[in-house]
């Protein structure tokens, strides 16, 4: 019976991967900062025609939680999309894809720090899994090599900005804004706006602005990615749940390495296998195997610790 919603959050994973390529192509194209503001003038702009009377007649209930949308918005909008987009100038689309794809795991670990839930041997097995297998995909399969010239500067941006986007999951769950989501998705958009728009400032005018090339990547950036994708994945969790959903994000460097290969042309390597799906298995045995390290069942908190 639920078997045609799963077609939500799988559409939303292509969607997704869609968005790494607009990543790889805006890098040389447009400032990180740049498209990160446009792509949210034009979302901003989309979700108002159907968000904003509501959003207006629900001013009561947003109100108090503004400081808090207003940080949320920074992390998943702001700073999540700018260090993707300067991620992009130096690492490979499939390796920003497998970094995306740990945020399940790292939003887990975060709880058990942030919300103060008990550690899972899924947890902490997997999680050592795909501390491995990340190592080993980020040094091209040569582990010694990061010792001596470190990690790529695009690999670690990205990492960061997994990181970023747990913490997001995370504080989400421990806050409890109480507002619709798409409400809530919309007012954090708009204090994201306002934090790129100061931002960026500091931009000569004639980089601000988009050009021919950047338009299009504006354009997917600022609808599919974020109005469309957003509606798929909601449409998902609510018919499937959050943990369901969730396991749809290790088909994410799937579906980025095939497009990226047949259009960008790059190349799969033994280290992306090994490495990317030694990460990926980490990622799923952390979402599977729930018993806490104390014994017991986990929490019913916990089984959903996996929501982004």
């Amino acid at each position: 019976m639920s078997a045609p919603y799963f077609l939500f959050p799988f559409a939303a994973i292509l969607l997704w991967a869609g968005n790494v390529m607009v990543s790889k192509l805006s890098a040389g194209t447009i400032d990180p900062t740049a498209i990160t503001f446009w792509r949210l003038v034009l979302a901003t702009a989309l979700m108002s025609l159907f968000v904003l009377k509501p959003a207006w007649r629900n001013r009561a209930a947003i109100v108090p939680q503004l400081p808090r949308l207003a940080f949320l918005g920074f992390l998943a909008m702001a700073l999540f999309q700018c260090l993707s987009y300067e991620a992009a100038k130096t690492t490979t689309a499939t390796n920003m894809a497998i970094m995306t794809s740990l945020v399940p795991l790292l939003t887990m670990g975060l709880s058990v720090v942030v919300l103060r839930e008990p550690p899972t041997r899924g947890m902490v097995f997997g999680g050592l899994l795909s501390l491995a297998g990340l190592v080993y995909l980020i040094s091209a399969g040569q582990p010694s090599a990061l010792l001596a010239g470190g990690a790529h500067l695009g690999d670690l941006l990205m990492l960061d900005a997994a990181l970023a986007y747990a913490l997001y999951s995370v504080l989400v769950r421990r806050w409890h804004v109480g507002l619709p989501s798409w409400q809530s998705t919309y007012v954090q958009a708009m204090f994201a706006l306002v934090f790129m728009f100061v931002f960026d400032l500091r931009l000569p005018w004639e980089t601000m602005l988009p050009n021919r090339a950047s338009l299009p990547l504006i354009a997917y950036a600022g609808s599919l990615a974020s109005v469309v994708l957003p509606y798929f994945w909601m449409q998902g969790i609510r018919h499937l749940g959050p943990n369901r959903c969730s396991m749809f994000m290790n088909l994410l460097p799937v579906a980025t390495a095939a497009i990226a290969v047949g259009w960008f042309g790059e190349h799969l390597h033994g280290y992306h296998v090994l490495g990317g799906g030694v990460a990926l298995v980490g990622v799923l045995i952390a979402q599977l195997w729930r018993r806490p390290l104390s014994g017991g069942v986990a929490s019913g908190a916990m089984r959903t610790s996996a929501k982004t």
